[in-house]
């Protein structure tokens, strides 16, 4: 029997033509239309990735100053009270805070100190951007009066809640207890005995009106972080004492501080706390807290 030539080439060319074939199954399939056109570039993260410990984050010199009744304690108590009672978190670098309280004879004080590290789970959205939005929604909450000519940390007419040119206007927006005893005497009958205040009325008048001064109103602060508001707060219950609590908050890039101080007399009849005073003191500690973030 006559055998046939055996051609390596052909053989090649069979072999080269099935393996084309076999990988021709991929009909129906569709292509990707965006390979090869690269991604858009994520949000960048934010400037900090940690939090300060916040009951550490306030010198002893200034809790001396907003706590001066801690100086008359025992040593071991007022060791407990420069210290600070630290809140619960379940994430120290996503938020912390401290509270502090002060029980002198004249009054009582309270600090709180908070931390917020703002972070965006949008790819699109920087955590600045995000904790721009934070910040945004708790200076409405504050309801702060429009700012005079336009400008910033300047004077407000009226309190919070208050309507320009209404300088009685507290910062509750509720007229002072001065106020309405004035124009209750006002509506007494000629001849006749006004009629007796009620208590907390009566305990108010002898200090000053319940007003916050011109200047110091709630405002838009500058000159710290990339942007801040002081919110000036003055509140009274029955014939308790007037309490004040003044709050400054700023946002330094994706980290957003608060700070809050209050006073309140221990006597019923006691003026109420300065607001200048308080101001100051708040004020000053939110521009320390300020150089921890390098602002």
């Amino acid at each position: 029997m006559q055998r046939k030539a055996y051609v390596p080439g052909v053989a090649l060319l069979v072999a080269l033509v099935a393996g084309c074939s076999s990988g021709s199954g991929n009909e129906g399939t569709t292509t990707d239309s965006k390979a090869g056109v690269p991604k858009a570039a994520a949000a960048p993260p934010g400037r900090y990735r940690t939090l300060p410990e916040p009951c550490r984050a306030v010198n002893k010199g200034v809790l001396k100053d907003m706590l001066p009744g801690a100086a008359e304690l025992p040593e071991d108590q007022k060791a407990k009270a420069y210290a600070g009672a630290a809140e619960l978190t379940y994430d120290t670098d996503r938020r912390v805070g401290c509270r502090w309280k002060d029980e002198a004879p004249d009054g009582t004080r309270r600090l709180f100190v908070d931390f917020e590290r703002v972070v965006s789970y949008d790819p699109a959205v920087s955590d600045d951007d995000r904790a721009k939005t934070v910040y945004g929604k708790k200076e409405s909450a504050a309801e702060l009066p429009a700012p005079k000519d336009g400008g910033k940390d300047a004077p407000r007419p009226g309190g919070t809640g208050g309507k320009p040119g209404t300088p009685n206007a507290t910062p509750s927006g509720k007229p002072s207890a001065g106020a309405g005893l004035h124009v209750q005497n006002q509506a007494a009958s000629p001849g006749t005995q006004p009629a007796s205040p009620p208590a907390s009325a009566a305990a108010s008048s002898s200090g000053p009106p319940a007003t916050t001064p011109d200047g110091l109103q709630p405002r838009i602060l500058t000159g710290l972080g990339d942007a801040a508001y002081l919110d000036d707060a003055l509140a009274a219950s029955g014939s308790a004492a007037q309490r004040r609590t003044v709050t400054v908050v700023f946002r330094a890039s994706n980290v957003i501080v608060t700070v809050e101080y209050t006073e309140q007399p221990t006597a019923p009849n006691a003026a109420a706390p300065d607001s200048q005073e308080l101001q100051e003191k708040t004020r000053a500690l939110a521009a320390k807290l300020a150089e921890l973030f390098g602002e």
